[in-house]
């Protein structure tokens, strides 16, 4: 074989080997970088996730608030009491039970707390009757009047609507993001778009729940 042949397949050789490895390690010097992994696997969907998720975790605590005049723990366990200088949730405090259709007992595991228990319950404004023992707190429940029921329906959707609005401040922090690795070179356009809409879709499917939320939580208020 001529010599200069020789040379010529010897180089591409070179040539062939070089892309392989290329092709071979590319990607796991940025595993985002490549098109259609972005919407499935980066960390940008998880955080997203974790924080729409807290959102709606909020808003139904919130929700569950609002009492449609017969007693429930969920009208009080998430009350902050002041035990010893830290705002606590009063169910880490008490045993809550409803002992009958309009009433909550609460006993406190430090009894030594009830006034500060009573104290909590009155500030929240929730509409109880609100008595304590010294040991025991009582608190019941007044059936709602028609105006009392819009007005807790005008709060619920209030509720809703805060909790919608950090989920599009949560979109819009995530969007922030992602523009920034699409200019450091870390995710492409393609990459970047298909992000974005996913994030979007998340948004929209936790939108959705609070929605379902509150149409729960009205028919409550309106028909019990």
């Amino acid at each position: 074989m001529p010599e200069n042949r020789l040379a010529d397949s010897g180089l591409q050789i070179f040539r062939e080997r070089r892309t392989c490895e290329c092709r071979k390690w590319a990607p796991h010097r940025n595993p985002y970088n490549r098109f259609g992994d972005t919407a499935v696997k980066h960390p940008l969907l998880k955080d997203a996730e974790e924080r729409f998720r807290k959102s709606l975790s909020v808003c139904n605590e919130e929700l569950a608030g609002l009492h449609a005049g017969r007693a429930t723990p969920a009208l009080v366990e998430n009350v902050k009491v002041n035990y010893y200088g830290v705002p606590t949730p009063l169910k880490q405090l008490a045993v809550i039970t409803a002992p009958q259709s309009n009433l909550l007992v609460i006993k406190p595991y430090d009894p030594a707390s009830a006034g500060e228990i009573h104290k909590a319950i009155l500030k929240a404004n929730l509409g109880l009757g609100v008595q304590s023992d010294g040991k025991v707190v009582r608190a019941t429940v007044p059936p709602l009047s028609e105006e009392r029921r819009k007005q807790l329906v005008a709060r619920a959707k209030d509720i809703c609507e805060q909790a919608k609005i950090a989920m599009r401040n949560v979109r819009r922090d995530i969007n922030k993001r992602i523009d920034q690795l699409k200019k450091d070179g870390q995710l492409s356009e393609d990459d970047a778009f298909r992000l974005k809409d996913k994030i979007l879709q998340q948004l929209r499917d936790y939108e959705k729940k609070v929605d379902e939320l509150l149409d729960k939580k009205e028919n409550e208020l309106m028909n019990i």
